[in-house]
């Protein structure tokens, strides 16, 4: 018996999950989870019917990868990990598609930290603990950048000296995991749609909206960091570079502004209260209210010019948790946006249906995974003559627990 292993790693927390596959298909999920605030007080918990949550105490990135083995011990007793797939964030201009994640490569993500010092150092992490519990597998590499090459011009561009561009110093785009599973259930569910103009809007504790064309990324808020863009849970979104050059002339250096824009800022900043948008909704501290009216209002202003960039609108999508399961969001989002054709059902939105839109202009709730996009990944690298072929053959046995 055989098994692929996903790991998801974000700045706060890693998302896993555990399938079963055989050559060429569709990966069947046997078990999920995630360890959650890593930190001093960091939680494991699996999912299922009911979620089982398992205090674990201190953990970081690097540390919390041999819990999940650990909890997992029982799901792959007797099975082989021929695969593991990794959630990158950056690729960079270099890396367009997954791939084996060799050592070379390995030294080529590890150049683009600074272009994202929140994620890319959690990522490789993972991936180190990884490589280290299942020698033999087959390590993959999927990037959040990559859904979004082949942009226009325009859309990848900053108003810079041209060398920078050249210097890769463009607008990259993220959460492409979570867009290219939106698209691939546009294409199955809604076929008409997906050969339409759609705003994905992807809401968590990283948000961002990117405007398909024909199942295809053109445009994206984020742009050449995971900072640009929508306010998140901790991070600022759009900024005017004028005031990191103010900033700048106050005396802070590269590390203390870093850290306000990436940890300081966003939902939490602007509330000082939380990041968590169940704290923020649940609140009656008028700045928790002037946090969400900010965010919504970033949100609105956005799916407008994604609209723009698009040249008209067929429909919007919500995913993310904040997207998934934050009904008052969605309504305010949507509210006032006749214009775009969007109008909202209140009983199918506050009850969670999947079509919650009754003008021209359809609104979705999907439910992302970027787990199985992940696992398909494996899958693909595996290669259709999996398990039998020489480059799948041989150490995986040193994988089984």
């Amino acid at each position: 018996m055989t098994a692929i292993l996903t790991l998801n790693a974000g700045s706060s927390s890693i998302k896993f999950a555990v399938y079963l596959t055989g050559a060429g298909a569709e990966p069947t999920l046997l078990q999920a989870g995630q360890v959650e605030n890593l930190g001093p007080a960091a939680r494991l918990v699996l999912k299922g019917d009911t979620a089982q949550t398992t205090d674990i105490g201190p953990a970081d990135h690097a540390s919390a990868v041999p819990a999940i083995l650990r909890a997992l011990k029982p799901v792959l007793q007797g099975r082989v990990v021929t695969g593991v797939g990794h959630r990158i964030v950056h690729g960079g201009k270099t890396f367009g598609a997954p791939v084996r994640l060799t050592k070379d490569v390995l030294d080529q993500l590890g150049s683009f930290i600074p272009l994202a010092p929140l994620h890319q150092p959690h990522n490789l992490a993972a991936i180190r603990a990884a490589q280290a519990a299942f020698p033999g597998a087959v390590q993959v590499g999927c990037f959040d950048t990559a859904f979004h090459k082949g942009h226009p011009f325009v859309n990848d561009t900053f108003a810079l000296p041209r060398r920078f561009y050249d210097q890769g110093v463009r607008r990259y785009g993220f959460h492409g995991l979570s867009y290219d599973y939106i698209t691939s259930c546009l294409r199955r569910d809604w076929p008409g749609l997906a050969k339409g103009r759609v705003v994905i809007a992807h809401l968590g504790n990283g948000a961002s909206m990117c405007a398909l064309k024909d199942g295809r990324s053109v445009g994206s808020t984020m742009g050449f960091s995971a900072l640009d863009g929508l306010p998140m849970g901790t991070r600022c979104g759009q900024l005017d570079p004028g005031v990191l050059l103010y900033l700048m002339q106050q005396g802070m250096d590269s590390d203390e502004i870093s850290r306000i824009l990436y940890t300081e800022s966003g939902l939490k900043g602007l509330s000082e209260l939380s990041h968590d948008m169940r704290i923020l909704l649940a609140s009656d501290d008028p700045k928790a209210r002037e946090a969400i009216d900010y965010y919504v209002f970033r949100i609105r202003r956005e799916l407008g010019g994604m609209a723009a960039v698009l040249g008209g609108l067929d429909g919007v999508v919500f995913c993310g948790g904040i997207g998934e399961n934050a009904a008052e969001i969605r309504a305010d989002v949507i509210d006032g946006m006749g214009f775009l054709g969007l109008s909202l059902d209140a009983h199918a939105n506050m009850a969670g249906k999947t079509r919650i839109g009754t003008g021209p202009t359809e609104v979705l709730v999907i439910r992302t995974d970027e787990e199985r996009v992940i696992a398909r990944a494996v899958v693909r690298e595996l290669g259709p003559q999996w398990p039998h072929n020489n480059t799948a053959k041989g150490d995986i046995t040193d994988a089984v627990l």
